[in-house]
């Protein structure tokens, strides 16, 4: 029996890949499980790409939103068509969890690590594509940062150089891409649709998460105005996923000449989803909580999608299944059946998912025999 293991992470409990050995962990061990974990944009972006490729970490040195030096990581791996692809994630240099609450400020924050990671991965590594996911920022530069370490300068009416953050920005009068190295491909892992500015804007939804006072978004908004006139990005400034990561996504738009893509969407074409579908005899996804959001079509559904069009059963694996979730697949199994506490039920996910399978045997095996 063929069984790819397809899971996203259970938030507060299981990465993606731990998900997926838990899983396995309660098959009978004749069965034949392959493990393809899946991400969006966010947290375990990496993880979940490197798991399916087969690739490896690479460690660089970086600064961090407030210009302290840290040592962040991002993947590479050899694509099927022979490429060398990056993998990053934007909060491993520029994310919110590096600053202590108390330290927080959008206003001299900067996404300048991200750009030294996919500097690094271009000219250190050699990649010939980066995928990028964004999301969990601390900064609010529109992708200053970022562009400034691929070399584009940021100039004051006297033609001063400025610091890539907002609060040297507010002064900016001229944007220099003359020195911005060569970029290969860059390809975005979005799953928001804000755009950069306004009352749905990068500085007015996301900004008082890091830090911002309302005063604070009102002058960070009008910042990031202002760079999209001074360097012609009005087409990209209004564009869904713009005001992602404090409008990390207009600047790859802008500076970089990237495209935004679905996280899921992004990783299932990276790892051959489709292929390995229809290769198996059962699909099993799952996260922790399946419900009205995972109708979105991300994570499990699109998996649920792809092996429902292929003809391949799936079940589905949760700490919490919600009715309007279960029509997506054939079967979904929630850790609810143990009647335990939540906080208990997440402290042992890994142990209970496990159970919860090999419970499940007889389940599992009429699939099979369809």
């Amino acid at each position: 029996m063929r069984i790819l293991l397809a899971c996203d992470k259970f938030k507060g409990s299981m990465g993606a890949v731990e998900a997926c050995e838990a899983i396995r962990s309660g098959l009978p061990v004749e069965w034949q499980a392959s493990i393809c974990p899946i991400a969006d944009g966010g947290e375990g972006f990496v993880d979940a790409m490197l798991a399916g490729s087969g690739g490896e970490r690479v460690i660089a040195h970086c600064l961090d939103p407030l210009g302290r030096p840290v040592e962040a990581s991002y993947g590479i791996y050899r694509s099927q068509q022979g490429e060398t692809v990056a993998v990053l994630e934007m909060s491993a240099a520029s994310g919110i969890w590096r600053v202590p609450a108390e330290e927080r400020d959008p206003r001299h924050s900067s996404t300048y690590g991200t750009g030294e990671l996919m500097r690094h991965a271009i000219e250190i590594s050699e990649a010939t594509r980066l995928l990028v996911g964004i999301g969990g920022s601390a900064t609010n530069d529109g992708g200053a940062g970022m562009a400034a370490a691929l070399g584009v300068r940021f100039l004051d009416d006297q033609g001063r150089d400025l610091l890539p953050i907002p609060e040297d920005l507010v002064r900016l009068a001229k944007v220099d891409e003359s020195g911005k190295i060569p970029l290969p491909e860059i390809i975005v892992a979005c799953d928001v649709d804000n755009p950069l500015v306004g009352p749905r804007g990068a500085s007015a939804i996301f900004g008082p998460q890091k830090g911002a006072t309302p005063e604070d978004v009102a002058f960070l908004d009008a910042t990031l105005a202002n760079l999209a006139r001074l360097s012609d990005g009005g087409t990209e400034a209004g564009t869904p996923g713009a005001g992602a990561a404090g409008g990390l996504g207009f600047g790859l738009l802008r500076f970089a000449g990237a495209k935004l893509e679905p996280g899921f969407n992004l990783v299932a074409e990276a790892l051959g989803m489709e292929a390995r579908i229809a290769e198996a005899d059962l699909v099993i996804t799952g996260e922790g909580s399946l419900d009205a959001q995972t109708l979105g079509g991300k994570g499990p559904a699109g998996v649920a999608a792809m092996a429902k069009a292929a003809g391949i059963p799936v079940i589905a694996v949760a700490g919490r299944v919600e009715d309007a979730a279960r029509p997506l697949f054939d079967a979904a199994l929630s850790l609810e059946e143990f009647g335990l506490p939540v906080a208990e039920s997440i402290e042992r996910a890994p142990e209970l998912v496990s159970r919860l399978i090999s419970n499940h045997e007889g389940l599992l095996r009429s699939l099979l025999a369809r």
